[in-house]
């Protein structure tokens, strides 16, 4: 690629990247061999990451001069810490599933299956286990974290409260008291 190229192309990739951050449902990375530099990028911008311990992830840009340019030198210090992102971005270390759990950069990490998809299997796994939330509830629970963390912990509760406004009008919320006829709900995002 000419190096006149080369920014504008970042420029997509990160905006792809961005809008996946921003989906309004939750994201689930699934891990099940490499993700490195952009793919370790687009990873981090998930809500959740699970890996097999066979995974090898890292940001590695800077053995090739360069520094992750979809995001990683946000996203990751935000997962795991500033020190030890920095670290991790400075040596362009690469990490297994084991090392990734234990440095928090994965919620889940599983042995390897005859397949190749344990942790295709786990994302499903939880994706099922939040399919059957109320959806406008997981949209605005999703807002509101992400939108919190950014600021201070006053102003992170006032965009909480906000986001649980959204919630009192709708229709989900009333279904949500089926249990009380002893049956599940049936939430359709109204």
């Amino acid at each position: 690629m000419h190096s006149s190229e080369v920014g504008p192309f970042v420029s997509k990739i990160r905006a792809v990247i961005n809008d996946i951050a921003n989906l309004p449902v939750p994201t689930i990375a699934a891990i099940d061999g490499l993700a490195l530099g952009g793919g370790l990028e687009l990873a981090l911008a998930c809500d959740i990451r699970v890996a097999a311990s066979s995974a090898k992830m890292g940001l590695v840009e800077t053995k090739l001069a360069i520094i992750p340019g979809g995001g990683g030198t946000q996203r990751l210090p935000r997962a795991i810490g500033m020190s030890l992102a920095k670290e991790l971005i400075f040596s362009a270390r690469v990490l297994d599933g084991q090392e990734a759990k234990a440095v928090g950069l994965i919620s889940h990490v599983l042995e390897q299956n005859q397949e190749g998809d344990a942790a295709y299997r786990k994302a499903l796994d939880l994706a099922r286990e939040f399919l059957p939330q109320g959806p406008v509830a997981m949209r605005v629970a999703k807002l509101a974290i992400n939108q919190g963390m950014e600021v201070d912990l006053v102003t992170g509760l006032a965009i909480e409260e906000a986001c649980y406004a959204q919630t009192i009008p709708t229709k989900d919320r009333l279904e949500g008291l089926a249990f009380k006829e002893k049956r599940p709900p049936r939430y359709k995002g109204e």
